[in-house]
């Protein structure tokens, strides 16, 4: 269930209050006139229920979006009065597109600590990768924030918002580039200061192979995970979404791109080079067209003739 507040203007709010009381999704409709200031208006407050939610965000966007200010929260816990009618349980509630595009664009922000976590996750995967350390690879995975401003320039590309796709492609170009310039360093440095271990020098890498090694089950993987992160945001499951940041090879190839130019392994830094731009172009890609699919399945399954005769078929 979601709250929903609404500061409408009051030559709107008759109008807007004869639908939302007719609306079958809305509960606990509240309307105090002329109340709201900043923009001035009428104070409307209503609890939604999620699979209305979509149709009816959608009248109100069409009503007074314009003009108007509308607020969204989610209600962990509602306790129904004896006697009231709950929330119906069923398995086809859409996910509420509001909120999940709303939560997508709020990692296409990209402050000084995006690039700053970039370049310690980067860190952390150098580190792994001269001490074949796997869990430390793990933890460079999680740390990195990539995967925020990937799924922000896949929506970008779902809405035709080239703004959003320059800003993501130009975040993702420039936090790697970080990443991989503060790996270089750090690789000179450790070089230089003659602690390199042992077996990272005399070329036993099995990390190192794993991440600048592409191939088929490298697509595979990336798309499976691109598949995972969309579901998960969709439906919000953190555990999921989690387990998405530990599957795809993207920080740890930066880091190794910077540790092979520092050590002049070529080969091996152009393999982790092309295990980068494949992981982050898939993606990408698999995030945008699993955004399109969702949205089209769910609008199948929430418009079928039954549904409709057993509610007011709202739409995702």
């Amino acid at each position: 269930m979601l709250h929903v507040r609404v500061v409408s203007p009051p030559d709107a709010t008759e109008e807007l209050i004869g639908r939302l009381a007719d609306d079958p999704g809305v509960r606990n409709l509240i309307v105090v006139p002329g109340a709201a200031r900043q923009p001035d208006g009428d104070a409307v407050q209503f609890d939604l229920l999620d699979q209305f939610a979509n149709r009816v965000l959608r009248e109100l966007r069409a009503q007074i979006g314009a003009v108007s200010s509308i607020a969204i929260q989610r209600v962990d816990v509602s306790i129904a009065a004896a006697g009231a009618s709950a929330e119906p349980r069923t398995a086809d509630v859409p996910p509420v597109w509001d909120l999940v595009e709303a939560n997508i664009r709020a990692g296409g922000a990209y402050p000084p600590s995006f690039f700053a976590l970039l370049i310690i996750a980067g860190l952390i995967g150098a580190v792994g990768i001269l001490t074949n350390s796997q869990i430390l690879i793990v933890a460079a995975m999680v740390v990195g924030p990539e995967y925020s401003a990937i799924m922000a320039t896949a929506l970008g590309l779902d809405k035709r918002d080239r703004g959003a796709i320059r800003r993501g492609v130009a975040a993702l170009a420039a936090g790697f580039a970080l990443a991989v310039l503060a790996t270089l360093v750090f690789g000179l440095l450790i070089r230089w200061s003659g602690v390199t271990p042992t077996l990272y020098e005399k070329g036993v890498r099995p990390v190192s192979d794993l991440i600048n090694s592409p191939n088929v089950f490298s697509v595979i993987v990336a798309v499976l995970a691109g598949v995972v992160g969309v579901v998960s945001l969709t439906e919000s499951r953190a555990n999921a979404l989690i387990g998405v940041f530990i599957s795809v090879t993207t920080i740890p190839a930066a880091s190794d791109m910077g540790l092979s130019a520092a050590y002049g392994s070529w080969s091996e830094a152009r393999g982790s080079t092309f295990q980068l731009l494949l992981n982050v172009v898939l993606l990408v890609a698999v995030g945008a067209a699993g955004l399109a699919a969702q949205r089209a399945i769910w609008r199948n399954r929430t418009g079928r003739p039954g549904d409709r005769a057993g509610r007011a078929s709202p739409d995702p």
